[in-house]
């Protein structure tokens, strides 16, 4: 399972770690605070050309493998997750199914902006009644000669209050379940889409989190991303490879709280000596330092099968699984390292925890990736392939 990382991609890893290090880490608490992305930051990640690194080139992207990805956001996400969460959307969530499943047209009118930062893109999915469920949903589109009329409305849009366009899933007939999902992008002012309510959070609370309200919206079939009834499938694919992307975020997350520790550890000083000789401490440190490895190797791992282009959705789902659960872990060792300092913002360790968290929640619970990883399984038993 160990991926051998070439020297392109440590080159990209380390401009990440720089940048994080330069711009992101220097606003990052101030970010937390305001509840708003900078949105100059933001720019600058586009012109770096990792809001698309992971895009082909003749839309606007980079071409690279989906390790470089994945090495990128991990240094990016340890600066901080809000900022990185744009990447997500431009290299996966969003850039997926546009790329899979859209029209030439369609990839050629969104991905260039997305990939530059011009413009932002969101992928709406998540409803009040339908989560983990997500086949429940009941945002409704009825069709109209050659266009469909939307009706509903979506909770926990990422970015939403900035995005320029939007990936809808709306029910063309309830009665066929997941068989009757279809998926529409969707432009900001198109009439009768609006935002509603903007969450107030834990954690990533620079990032905006939006509630958006679809009355009778009506858009073209132009804006059909895939085939009717197909949805479901489009949203399902797309969420493969998101969580290596919530595993890799996670990571950085934990890797930022693990070093405040380590230094910390090694500085402050009680009954006479640093706090690091002590064994409570390297045990804790210790234990960090595995899952934080065990983590990387995962998500890396699956990674690496997506661009070979073979079956990944065990590994992906074992990857968040692993990465999101650990990063809150390790973000809650290192609160317990600093102590009291732990539990005050200007350490920062606070505000990791605060973000590690919904990263167990996000594109799939830990509930939801278990019983992937068992369906896996089984499938994969049934074929006579081994774990």
């Amino acid at each position: 399972m160990h991926c051998e990382l070439t020297e392109d991609q440590i080159d990209i890893r380390d401009l990440a770690r720089r940048f994080a290090e330069e711009k992101i880490w220097p606003i990052a608490e101030r970010a937390d605070h305001a509840e708003e992305l900078d949105l100059d930051v933001t720019r600058q990640l586009g012109e770096l050309g990792f809001l698309g690194m992971a895009v082909p080139e003749e839309y606007g992207g980079g071409g690279m493998d989906y390790l470089s990805y994945a090495l990128a956001l991990e240094e990016i996400s340890r600066g901080c997750p809000s900022h990185a969460a744009s990447m997500v959307l431009g290299n996966s969530l969003f850039a997926t199914p546009v790329l899979t499943f859209g029209t030439e047209e369609q990839k050629q009118k969104w991905m260039p902006g997305i990939c530059t930062g011009e413009k932002f893109g969101a992928f709406a999915l998540t409803e009040p009644e339908a989560g983990s469920d997500a086949a429940a949903l009941t945002t409704t589109a009825q069709k109209d000669g050659d266009h469909y009329v939307l009706n509903g409305t979506k909770i926990y849009v990422t970015n939403g209050s900035l995005a320029d366009v939007v990936i809808i899933f709306a029910t063309l007939d309830r009665s066929l379940g997941y068989k009757g999902i279809t998926a529409f992008l969707v432009e900001k002012g198109t009439p009768g889409f609006t935002l509603g309510t903007r969450e107030k959070k834990m954690g990533y609370k620079a990032s905006p989190t939006c509630e958006m309200v679809l009355t009778d919206v009506r858009v073209g079939a132009d804006t059909l991303l895939g085939k009717e009834g197909k949805g479901f499938s489009i949203a399902m694919h797309s969420l493969d490879s998101g969580r290596i992307s919530i595993g890799a975020q996670a990571l950085g997350i934990a890797q930022a709280a693990f070093d405040r520790a380590l230094k910390y550890a090694q500085e402050r000083k009680q009954f006479g000596q640093p706090i690091a000789n002590f064994q409570a401490i390297q045990f804790m440190l210790a234990d960090m330092a595995t899952q934080l490895g065990a983590s990387r190797v995962l998500v890396h791992y699956a990674a690496s099968l997506k661009d070979q282009g073979v079956e990944y959705t065990r590994q992906a789902a074992e990857a968040k699984l692993y990465a999101t659960e650990a990063s809150t872990w390790v973000c809650h060792k290192a609160v317990q390292i600093l102590g009291g300092y732990g539990y005050i913002r200007e350490y920062h360790v606070e505000r990791h925890f605060r973000d590690a968290r919904v990263t167990e929640i996000f594109e799939g619970t830990s509930e939801i990736q278990r019983i992937v990883i068992a369906r896996q399984l089984f499938k994969e038993a049934a074929q006579g392939v081994g774990a």
